[in-house]
């Protein structure tokens, strides 16, 4: 009962060396910014979704684009990435046509704004990405670190004993393993979150670009 108690979880944590300590500490902090990034995109991502949904169906409902276009600039944030792609698209447009300038003119100005509204989004979409990424990749080497000191820190106590035993040198090696269970605890959901969203955020990106293609179509049509 003893050997069960000084080997628990707690125990080996509280015990562990301070760098191992250090290490942990480490990992948590990661571990926990992860899951704040993981939930926080989530929502993010499914509410950009369904922001796209609901005015891709306004926007092919056929209505008066000036009256979508002053339902959208009124309320921004409501109607989602796409919907301020598309502001900023027809705000051009309408200023272009008033400045009788020449079709090739009229048309550049939107396809600009829209080109530089849609990469605002995006990059307000992809923000914290890296960060994942980075978790992912670098909390199993952290967590290695921890183990690869810890161990090392056991097998440096084993030489003032005269008798070397497994027992001795269990709870060094049992703490040291930690680090690097707590760097995969912290890995594998960021990189599952990572490649999850990555593949959500490409394929948003490619609802986006085919919109601007034609809804660039539909204002060649205006001009002629």
């Amino acid at each position: 009962m003893q050997a069960s108690s000084d080997l628990s979880l707690l125990t080996l944590v509280t015990h562990a060396s301070v760098p191992v300590q250090l290490v942990m500490l480490l990992l948590l902090g990661i571990s926990v910014l992860s899951w704040t990034y993981i939930f926080s995109k989530y929502t993010a991502l499914k509410r950009a979704n369904d922001q796209t949904r609901r005015f891709e169906d306004d926007f092919w409902a056929g209505g008066d684009l000036t009256v979508l276009q002053q339902a959208v600039a009124s309320r921004r944030a409501e109607h989602g990435a796409l919907a301020r792609i598309f502001d900023a698209g027809m705000t051009e447009f309408i200023k272009a046509r008033r400045g009788a300038a020449s079709n090739d003119a009229i048309l550049d100005g939107p396809r600009r704004a829209m080109r530089a509204a849609y990469q605002r989004e995006m990059d307000g979409l992809e923000s914290h990405l890296n960060f994942l990424a980075s978790a992912g990749s670098v909390s199993p080497y952290i967590g290695l670190l921890g183990t690869v000191w810890g161990i090392m820190h056991a097998f440096i106590g084993l030489s003032s004993m005269q008798q070397a035993t497994l027992a001795a040198v269990a709870p060094g090696i049992a703490e040291a393993l930690i680090a690097t269970a707590i760097g995969l605890f912290a890995a594998i959901p960021a990189v599952i979150a990572y490649n999850r969203y990555t593949n959500e955020i490409d394929r948003l990106s490619l609802r986006f670009d085919s919109f601007v293609d034609e809804f660039l179509n539909i204002l060649q049509r205006q001009v002629r």
